[in-house]
């Protein structure tokens, strides 16, 4: 139960972490200042994660260290993050961004819908608030999707690159890890195997309206599971950058 709540919060923190590179550098103010929002978003998600993670890990912690939602983000190194590896890869262009930004915000809004059911009512509650704030970052990438497939050939073409380099990693999205499966079993938390269909059916819709090919397979072999702690170096890259400060000065306090 606790590895499958860091991996929740795992996810919203590391692709957060990787949208909140774009903030003064995107291309026109309104959708920098936008992809920013949804980059606090994530970070928020992810806070209310940690934070549950953590009393849960402190309710069997028998040598006297309290964990908090700052130690399970700073303190951990990279084999200990549950994120997806989708998350963690670069940004690339705006295109890749947004592509990669709306496979994943649709996942994480079919997961949200089915964990704000959850017995646990922790979980349910940190997901009914989510949800209302991923519908905002499915339907913005969305919009950009279609915008960019059916806009210039430039465009397009991008699209269609950035659709071979995060294919890959789709496959992982509906890999079902240990804590997954054995919260799915308990009603605690959801295998996303069950919303598999419905996520490619929203993908072809949009996709549809694109115009671009809906060239997604799941054939090839995973060859790194992040829900497993197999990461690639990108992760620790992140982490250095956001790590530094508190495995510099540990404990600081602003």
């Amino acid at each position: 139960f606790f590895d499958y709540t860091l991996q929740l919060a795992d996810n919203s923190l590391i692709m957060g972490h990787r949208l909140s590179e774009w903030a003064g550098h995107g291309p026109m103010l309104e959708q920098d200042i936008a992809l920013s929002n949804i980059a606090l978003d994530m970070i928020g998600q992810s806070r209310n994660f940690y934070q549950y993670a953590a009393e849960i890990k402190n309710q069997f912690n028998t040598n006297g260290e309290q964990a908090t939602e700052d130690t399970l983000a700073y303190l951990r190194d990279s084999a200990e993050f549950k994120n997806c590896v989708l998350a963690e890869i670069p940004n690339g262009d705006w295109g890749q961004t947004i592509l990669k930004l709306y496979f994943f915000s649709t996942f994480q809004f079919l997961l949200y819908q089915e964990l704000k059911n959850s017995t646990n009512t922790s979980l349910a509650a940190i997901a009914e608030k989510s949800l209302k704030e991923t519908s905002y970052h499915l339907r913005w990438s969305a919009e950009w999707t279609v915008r960019l497939g059916d806009g210039t050939d430039e465009s397009r073409q991008r699209m269609l690159n950035s659709l071979d380099t995060v294919n890959p990693y789709l496959n992982e999205l509906f890999y079902t890890s240990s804590p997954e499966a054995l919260c799915a079993e308990n009603k605690i938390g959801v295998d996303p195997v069950t919303f598999k269909e419905a996520w490619l059916s929203k993908v072809q819709s949009v996709f549809e309206e694109a115009t671009l090919p809906m060239d997604i397979s799941f054939d090839s072999p995973i060859e790194r599971v992040g829900k497993n702690g197999d990461h690639t170096s990108h992760l620790q890259h992140i982490l250095d950058d956001m790590q530094m400060l508190q495995r510099s000065f540990p404990g600081c306090e602003w």
